[in-house]
C-alpha cells in the first residue's frame, strides 16, 4: 500500500457499441477521472450513464474504443497482471455457483488465488454468513448473495476494492451493514471505489464522489466541495412579518421570495449584512438567518437535468 500512484486514473476514455442499424451507442465519451489512494469514492449517475462500463474498462473486462485507464499505476488491460493481486472486485452482481455453499464458493476462488482457509472463515464471520456458510447458495436471499459477492471480492488482501452497486437490493439493515464494512475497509487504509444510485447513502458514506451522465464527468471532488459547488446562493431569514420582509428586500434590489415560513434571499452569504441591515431599517428584526443547505441528491438532479437539456 506504499505506492504513490493514484488508485485509479482515467484519461479520455471512450467506449461505443456498434448497432446493426443506426448510429453506434456511446457509453463513455472522453471521460477523465482521478481517484487518489485511500478513502471511499462514489461514482454516481443515472441508468445508462456509463458507471458499469467504466468499471469494466478498468478491470480489463471491456476494451475501450479510445483513451487510457490505470489501476494502482499499471495500465489496464496490458499491465493488470502486475497489480491484480492487489485488486478485489464485484461487478454486475456476484457470480456464484448456486449448488455450492458459501464456504465452497469461497474455497474455489481461494484455491485459484492460493489463499488458505483461515481467510475464508474470517470473511464469513465479517459478512455475517458463518451460520449459513454450509447452506447451498441457491437458498440465499438477495442480500445474502450480495454479501457473499463482497466476501469474494475481499478474499485477496487487496489495496483497492472496486464494487458495482454493492448495496443493490438490500434492506435498510443490510445497507447499514455494508456501510459499516466499507467504512472499516477505508479505515484500514484501503481504497474503496463504488458505483451506486443510493444518493443519500453515498453522501453519508463517501469521502469523494463523481457524477457522470452520458459517459461524461459532470463534477468530481470531495463530497463537501461538490455540495458547496452545487449549493444555490440563498439565505433563509425569519422575521416577524416575512411577507413584509420580502417586499422590503425587493425594494432595495434583492431577489427575495417566501420559502415555507421564511424569506429566501437570493444573495451570496457574504451579503448577509446587507440583508439584515435592510430588514432592520424597516423595523423587521431577524430571529434566524442561515445559508440554505442542499443535498447530493439536489446537486445530482440539477446537473443531470442540465445535461439532458443540452442534448439536441
Amino acid at each position: 500500500m506504499g505506492a504513490t500512484a493514484p488508485a485509479i486514473e482515467i484519461s479520455g476514455l471512450s467506449k461505443s457499441y456498434r448497432r446493426r442499424r443506426g448510429s453506434p451507442t456511446i457509453a463513455l465519451d472522453d471521460l477523465d477521472l482521478v481517484v487518489e489512494q485511500g478513502g471511499i469514492f462514489g461514482l454516481l449517475g443515472p441508468n445508462g450513464a456509463g458507471k458499469t462500463t467504466t468499471i469494466r474498462c478498468l478491470l480489463g473486462l471491456t476494451r475501450p474504443s479510445s483513451g487510457r485507464c490505470r489501476l494502482l499505476g499499471a495500465d489496464s488491460p496490458g499491465g493488470l497482471s502486475m497489480v491484480i493481486s492487489r485488486v478485489g472486485a464485484l461487478v454486475e452482481g456476484p457470480g456464484l455457483l448456486p449448488g455450492l455453499s458459501a464456504r465452497a464458493n469461497l474455497e474455489v476462488l481461494a484455491r485459484i488465488y492460493g489463499i488458505g482457509p483461515a481467510r475464508i472463515e474470517e470473511l464469513l464471520e465479517r459478512l455475517d454468513l458463518a451460520s449459513a456458510g454450509d447452506r447451498p447458495v441457491r437458498g440465499y436471499s438477495h442480500g445474502m448473495r450480495q454479501r457473499l459477492g463482497i466476501a469474494a471480492a475481499l478474499l485477496k488482501d487487496c489495496d483497492l476494492v472496486v464494487l458495482d452497486e454493492p448495496a443493490s437490493g438490500l434492506d435498510p439493515a443490510g445497507v447499514a451493514e455494508v456501510r459499516s464494512l466499507l467504512r472499516s475497509l477505508a479505515d484500514e487504509g484501503r481504497t474503496v471505489f463504488l458505483s451506486s444510485h443510493l444518493l443519500a447513502e453515498v453522501e453519508r458514506l463517501c469521502d469523494r464522489v463523481a457524477i457522470i451522465d452520458r459517459g461524461r464527468c459532470l463534477i468530481a471532488g470531495q463530497v463537501k466541495e461538490v455540495l458547496d459547488g452545487g449549493r444555490p446562493d440563498v439565505l433563509l431569514v425569519r422575521v416577524g412579518d416575512c411577507a413584509a420582509g420580502v417586499e422590503v428586500l425587493r425594494r432595495v434590489g434583492i431577489d427575495a421570495s417566501m420559502e415555507g415560513d421564511m424569506i429566501a434571499a437570493h444573495v451570496p452569504a457574504a451579503d448577509a449584512e446587507r440583508v439584515t441591515r435592510s430588514l432592520v431599517a424597516a423595523d423587521l428584526y431577524p430571529t434566524e438567518l442561515r445559508r440554505k443547505e442542499t443535498s447530493l441528491e439536489r446537486v445530482y438532479l440539477d446537473l443531470t437535468a442540465t445535461e439532458q437539456e443540452e442534448v439536441p
